[in-house]
């Protein structure tokens, strides 16, 4: 007769549930499975959507751009006196793009994104927000207490830098442009670009260092 191991029953049950998607993954599977049986997309649609945010785009294309303007004097400028026309050169013009403002970092400014209204962000450029970008709290402290904000993110701006705060909305989103790092002369435009990271170009990220 078969023996009943409560502890083993119990071992098998949590080694289960770590494999179990979350419960927002499971709405999200079953909603977009309600929608193609419905008829209303379809699923190699939303596939395509997901891997062109996540793999090509993803902050890839916005890391390109800064890169091009450490690069090409030229560029930069075209980049600040106007980001639309600048970007469209490149392809990388969309919806959330159509009306973008590039803001630059230097050793005396280091400037913050944030939207305090909803969570709107240059998405053509940068991928899908991240999660923090869209709570209550960034919102509201972001604007209220910049330099508290950025020191949880582990970046300490000194009193004699200014912090500017740009609040983007649906008509006017923003891009920061970070700083180049020292020591990176003689790097090629994609190198550079490996150095920059999502944050640095939404501003919770200032020092860029060549990666060993």
């Amino acid at each position: 007769m078969p023996t009943f191991d409560p502890e083993k029953v119990s071992e098998i049950h949590q080694h289960l549930h770590s494999h179990l998607p979350s419960e927002s993954a499971l709405r999200v599977k079953a909603l977009e499975t309600v929608l193609v049986e419905k008829g209303l997309v379809n699923s190699q649609t939303i596939d395509a959507w997901v891997e062109a945010y996540s793999e090509e785009v993803g902050p890839k294309r916005g890391a390109l751009i800064v890169a091009k303007a450490w690069c090409e004097p030229a560029f930069k400028a075209a980049l600040l006196e106007d980001a639309v026309s600048a970007i469209d050169h490149l392809g990388y013009l969309g919806k959330a793009t159509a009306h973008l403002k590039v803001v630059e970092n230097t050793p005396l400014v280091h400037n913050l994104v944030v939207c305090t209204l909803c969570s709107c962000y240059p998405f053509s450029i940068l991928g899908m927000a991240p999660n923090w970008y869209k709570t209550a709290a960034y919102r509201s402290r972001a604007v209220r207490d910049p330099r508290g904000v950025l020191t949880e993110f582990g970046v300490k701006i000194d009193n004699d830098i200014e912090i500017r705060v740009w609040d983007s909305t649906a008509e006017l989103r923003y891009l920061v442009l970070p700083e180049r790092p020292a020591g990176t002369g003689g790097l090629s435009e994609e190198a550079l670009a490996a150095l920059v990271s999502r944050n640095s170009m939404i501003g919770t990220d200032r020092v860029l260092e060549i990666k060993n």
